[in-house]
């Protein structure tokens, strides 16, 4: 472990940290792969719980970028690469071919020199210290010296994490007091040099001796046909210039307009908070990109307005991005460089092939060899696109999609491999020319077109629906299932009032052996799940049902999992995921020893039919919210009889619980057709029957059949289309403040839908569907089918707000935190844990708007307070 390592901070130490790692790797090389992909994903998970502390390090300690994007930078380089790479074999025979008798053996090289960038000071370490692990190598790491601290603090996070699992203890080490004669000394004793940094940097490590692996600059030229999608485009060049403040080596150094398109094109720049340069701004700006014929420093991962600050240029706070109407494409041009920050330069071209040559020579004189993008109907441009990936002497070729994701691989197109490390091939003077992986062979030209990837649409195997349906359902368990002994799960209002009579008395009915457990209270916990899956585990059932509200749904699946799978770790589970489909921990296969039934009484929810559960750790208190679709029910049964007596308080908190599910998913970046019509039938249901139920529901058996209904198509709607940073939001106010969940969210949501309205938001979700802020509309659209009224989108926006409040009125939501008795200083003092943790929860990654810590922070402050709008 790190603890007992003597720190390198002289040329003598490190002779024998290379011999230590030499040594390591030895034994390290007779790893079986079954060994090494334990270690790697020990890794992997341990380098992902730390994503939001290394980041801010790095930021704390360099001076550049953005915390949340380096965050979005850390998950990558652990979720995207580990799952790129966990089935590779890297061991001994990886491929045999019987009847052409060709084998091929996989060897590891030896020790790895690692130098590691300023730009991206944690993510890389991580890169890079996991595709050595996995491939069997050691790494010695030489970190820049101005971030040094935060790429130890990732290196020993994987060290430790890899070792736990079973590496040797010196399979991973680094320079502790980087210089330029101990990064030689490392480059000249090591086998393979993986090197990303500067021009200067990279000519050493290939100047070594030694195989480098090294990568050049990028200078992305990105062209906007007049074919193209210019409300695509335009945002797409924004949403990857802005990421990290322009630091990653594929974002967009120029873009190049058709002359028919390049008022539109500005216009819409223009319109989405980018600030093009006066005549006068311009020449400013020049002198600020380049000093003494090298970048600034001092620019380098900077917001736009403080570069213009820098310049003696006035411009707002919010500006995203400084564009300098140019025409030379000559190095003479300041803006012709790269510029790894939020400045880039606009050119006119008269037709396509001018555009080329502008591109050709940007490539040429700047990025030779990394990455050229380009925007147009790639249907109705077949010839186009094909002219300019024979023209562009790069690795990467990029086709409507945003460069800086798109060039790191597996964002928008799912076959470019992802890496941090991005080779020029021989064009850049590299001996790689693709996104550098755990195998490199030749020079490789790719082109890679944004897709948007498959989407889905799952519910329950069965829904059983109408007053009165529950004993006709019930009688499945025998006559088709066949099903002998139920375990069922409730809280102790339910049981000891005689709810659970309704199913047990069938039971009884059809000779089935049951067992209750009824210990379940608000906002389940971790401990009441594992005693719960413990009377399981005694009773061994073959069936689970769930009967109740959230509460209990949410205990029962978390004990349906324990039960089956008792060596399943919670944390693990509860890990986070940017996409579902590519998690690191993959989810225990379920309903292997118990089919699940959830059966509900109340309205709202929704859990019936959705992969999700929440659940309260009860040491720390946090809420985690759980989503994998192992944890979908095998069977729904909606009876409304169950819910005739449902107090007046949780109808109102159940029920507006499904008003934002609804709004939360037709505004996902996940939502479709599918679930759209469902979200918003479900809120015309609500809107009208809600007041009912709330008012007079034990009287009012049409109002709570509408509303059991309404909550159960909620539910499969955001079962598919998933939520947003309202329910992230509320999961922690609920947890830090004890408020129902269904409250904590009617007290934010009028602040959340005005955040995702934001035309010009400071950062957009990223999703491949998702190709410009247009939540807006998607909100008008709710307004008209609620039959609202309004003539602009603007004005249908405060029309929906408005139906809302009158909507919590009537059923009795008060209208602030504060008015719920939450004490201002307990409030102010948990405010920022309560905004990362709402950052970090899972709901957020379909959130149109990609929230910033501080906006989620406001957003709390304005519904604590009643800001007024």
């Amino acid at each position: 472990m790190t603890d007992a390592r003597k720190p390198v901070d002289s040329v003598e130490r490190l002779e024998e940290a290379i011999a230590e790692v030499r040594a390591a790797q030895k034994a390290f090389s007779t790893y079986t792969q079954e060994q090494v992909d334990q270690i790697f994903f020990a890794a992997a998970m341990a380098a992902g719980r730390e994503r939001i502390p290394l980041a801010k390090m790095a930021v704390a300690e360099t001076g550049m970028g953005v915390v949340e994007d380096k965050v979005i930078k850390n998950h990558y380089a652990t979720e995207y690469i580990y799952n790129a790479y966990r089935d590779v074999k890297t061991c001994g025979v990886i491929e045999r071919d019987e009847a052409y008798g060709i084998t091929k053996i996989a060897e590891p090289i030896g020790v790895i020199a690692a130098v590691i960038p300023t730009t991206n000071p944690t993510s890389t370490a991580i890169f890079k210290t996991l595709i050595a692990l996995k491939t069997r190598n050691g790494i010695i790491i030489t970190p820049h010296p101005r971030a040094k601290d935060c790429t130890i603090a990732a290196a020993k996070v994987v060290l430790d994490a890899a070792v736990k699992a079973g590496a040797p203890a010196g399979i991973i080490s680094w320079v502790d007091v980087p210089s330029l004669d101990m990064t030689n000394l490392v480059m000249k004793e090591c086998d393979l040099i993986l090197a990303t940094g500067g021009p200067g940097m990279v000519r050493a490590a290939y100047s070594s001796g030694k195989p480098a692996l090294g990568v050049g600059p990028g200078n992305v030229p990105a062209i906007i046909d007049d074919s193209a999608d210019i409300l695509l485009a335009v945002n797409s060049i924004i949403h990857s210039k802005t990421f990290d403040n322009g630091m990653i080596c594929a974002s967009e150094q120029a873009v190049i307009a058709l002359d028919s398109v390049y008022a539109k094109v500005r216009a819409e720049f223009a319109a989405r908070g980018c600030h093009l340069l006066a005549p006068d701004e311009l020449n400013k700006v020049r002198k600020t990109i380049i000093i003494n014929g090298a970048l600034n420093a001092k620019i380098v991962g900077q917001p736009a307005a403080k570069i213009a600050a820098l310049a003696g240029v006035t411009v707002p706070e919010d500006t995203k991005i400084l564009i300098g109407e140019v025409e030379s494409v000559d190095m003479s041009e300041e803006f012709a460089h790269e510029k790894l920050s939020p400045v880039l330069a606009l050119y006119r071209a008269n037709d396509f092939d001018e555009a080329m040559d502008k591109a050709e020579r940007l490539i040429e004189d700047g990025g030779h060899g990394h990455t050229a993008s380009v925007y147009l109907n790639p249907l109705a441009q077949k010839n186009r696109l094909a002219r300019f990936t024979q023209r562009m002497e790069t690795c990467r070729i990029i086709v409507n999609t945003p460069s800086s994701h798109g060039g790191i691989g597996d964002l928008y197109n799912f076959k470019l491999a992802p890496s941090l490390t991005l080779g020029c091939g021989s064009w850049g003077g590299n001996s790689v020319g693709e996104n550098v992986g755990v195998r490199h062979l030749l020079n490789i030209k790719t082109v890679a077109e944004r897709r948007e990837n498959m989407l889905w649409f799952r519910t329950p195997q069965k829904i059983y629906l109408k007053k009165g349906c529950l004993p006709v359902a019930l009688q499945e368990l025998r006559d088709v299932l066949g099903k002998k002994k139920v375990f069922i799960v409730t809280d102790s209002f339910l049981f000891q009032n005689g709810y659970t009579k309704a199913v047990t008395q069938r039971l009884d009915e059809m000779g089935i052996q049951h067992a209750t457990f009824f210990d379940v209270a608000p906002d389940p916990t971790l401990a009441c799940a594992r005693k719960g899956a413990k009377a399981m585990a005694a009773f061994q059932p073959d069936c689970i049902i769930a009967l109740g509200g959230g509460s209990a749904m949410d205990a029962a699946k978390i004990m349906w999992v324990l039960y089956e799978h008792p060596e399943a770790d919670f944390m693990d589970m509860a890990m986070r995921f940017a996409d579902i489909r590519k998690r690191v921990y993959p989810f225990p296969k379920m309903g292997q020893k118990a089919y699940f039934i959830a059966i509900p009484t109340t309205a709202g929810t929704g859990s019936e039919v959705t992969p999700f559960t929440i659940i309260t750790d009860e040491t720390s208190g946090v809420k985690y919210a759980l989503a994998d679709y192992e944890l979908l029910p095998h069977m729904a049964i909606v009876d409304a009889d169950l819910m005739m007596d449902t107090p007046k308080g949780l109808t109102a908190a159940s029920g507006i619980d499904a008003v934002t599910h609804n709004l939360e998913a037709f505004a996902s970046m996940l939502a479709t057709d599918y679930t759209d019509g469902l979200a918003l039938q479900s809120l015309k249901m609500i809107f009208e029957y809600l007041p009912r139920a709330y008012d007079d529901g034990p009287n009012d058996p049409v109002a709570r059949e509408k509303m059991a209904n309404a909550a159960t198509i909620a539910g499969m709607a955001f079962a598919n289309a998933f939520l947003g940073v309202c329910h992230s939001m509320a999961h922690k106010l609920g947890a830090f403040h004890h408020l129902p969940h269904g409250v904590a969210n009617a007290l934010l949501i009028d602040e959340v839908l005005r955040f995702n309205a934001a035309e010009v938001p400071a950062k957009m979700g990223t999703f491949p569907q998702y190709d410009h802020p247009h939540t807006l509309a998607r909100y008008a659209m709710i307004a008209d089918a609620l039959a609202l009224g309004g003539k602009t989108d603007a004005e249908k926006l405060e029309r929906l707000i408005a139906a809302l409040d009158a909507l919590k009125a009537k059923i009795g939501i008060k209208k602030t935190i504060r008015d719920y008795g939450v004490e201002e200083a307990d409030f102010l003092a948990r405010l920022d844990e309560m905004s990362e943790l709402a950052f970090d929860d899972q709901c957020t990654g379909a959130n149109p708007r990609y929230p910033l810590i501080k906006e989620i922070k406001q957003m709390y402050l304005n519904a604590y307070y009643g800001v007024a709008k």
